[in-house]
């Protein structure tokens, strides 16, 4: 049985699941990411999409995504609407900054997520001024753990100098993402203390998910004491205030909702967020399997397809399946994160469950 929750949050959920379902109705396109390229100067453990230095999927030229781009202008506020390259590492691209110029021009707010290795002073320049207006670095865990994670023994003192150039920016949102596991679990206290010493002010933590290349490392995955420890590490840095903590959007965490993150879970892939992936693919998050695709833009057109299609992500019924089907709490999770459901829409595994074995010992 899960541990109970207090009646008034009860009630925060319920009105929370309403507009949920108004969003679900609505959704306003206001999130897209581009998966850029597949190419990578790393090799990460838990890698999602299993990237690799050399793919057979090549860079999509910047003029096809630009073209997409210009068919969701008319369903969209492109102010109030972010980009985001991912991929792969978009650094690697060599024309970043020109595409950035253009979605500047029309209106778009634009940031990166990166690893850091390729961002020196002068790579970041080029960027500000071609328009970057947020920017994720991931750092997960002190030297070791972090380049064990990632595969390289320059990524730890890369990410931290990229990190340092970036206090001093004005106008610029950036965080730090960090994914928990069994290696750097014991870091959590000491990695905070750096990004407080760093001058950061907005943290993320996500755990690893078994999909792409991380389904094969068992290490990657938090046992249930340790899920819980994290939860009770966010809660008290979130009392502390002396950084922005919050767990990602992953799942429903039953009496940790409203405690480790700005708001109550929600799913929003689909329904806010979309992704142009590297193929041409329309789909919501990136680490989604390709049972999500909704279209694609060598065929599709984007707008059409955001207004029409997705229906799979807007009406979550089918997930109440499994462990799902019985479930108390069904009306607030829906299913979890959608990216933790297979190539057959079955569920990974359910937070909600593992918190609730690891207060059982």
């Amino acid at each position: 049985m899960a541990p109970k929750i207090s009646l008034r949050k009860r009630i925060a959920l319920n009105l929370y699941s309403k507009y949920k379902k108004n969003e679900s109705k609505i959704h306003n396109l206001n999130y897209i990411f581009w998966e850029c390229t597949l190419r990578c100067n790393l090799n990460c453990l838990h890698c999602g999409s299993d990237c690799k230095i050399n793919t057979s999927v090549k860079d999509m030229p910047k003029e096809d995504f630009l073209k997409a781009i210009e068919q969701v202008m008319p369903i969209v506020n492109p102010n109030k609407t972010l980009i985001v390259f991912t991929g792969g590492e978009p650094l690697v691209r060599k024309d970043i900054e020109e595409v950035g110029i253009e979605l500047y021009r029309k209106g778009f707010p634009w940031g990166i997520v990166t690893n850091g290795m390729l961002l020196n002073k002068n790579r970041l320049n080029q960027l500000l001024k071609a328009g970057l207006r947020s920017l994720t670095i991931s750092l997960d865990g002190m030297k070791d753990s972090h380049n064990w994670l990632r595969g390289n023994k320059n990524s730890y003192n890369n990410a931290i100098s990229a990190l340092e150039m970036l206090p001093a920016i004005t106008n610029l949102k950036y965080d730090v993402v960090t994914c928990i596991n069994q290696r750097n679990i014991n870091e959590l206290s000491t990695i905070r203390d750096l990004l407080i010493q760093k001058s950061v002010k907005e943290w993320r933590i996500f755990t690893i998910f078994p999909i792409g290349r991380a389904k094969n490392y068992k290490e990657l995955q938090l046992n249930s004491i340790q899920f819980n420890s994290l939860f009770e590490f966010i809660k008290r840095t979130r009392k502390e205030k002396n950084i922005r903590l919050n767990y990602g959007c992953e799942g429903f965490l039953g009496i940790y909702e409203g405690e480790v993150r700005d708001n109550f879970f929600f799913c929003r892939s689909g329904i806010n967020v979309g992704s142009i992936l590297a193929n041409g693919s329309i789909s919501a998050c990136p680490n989604l399997r390709d049972n999500f695709i909704q279209g694609n833009i060598y065929k599709d057109n984007f707008a059409d397809v955001w207004q029409n299609k997705y229906k799979i992500f807007r009406d979550r019924s089918w997930t109440k399946t499994g462990i799902c089907s019985e479930c108390e709490f069904y009306k607030y999770c829906e299913g979890n994160g959608m990216h933790l459901r297979d190539e057959n829409g079955n569920l990974l595994f359910c937070h909600l469950e593992r918190i609730v074995e690891g207060k059982k010992n």
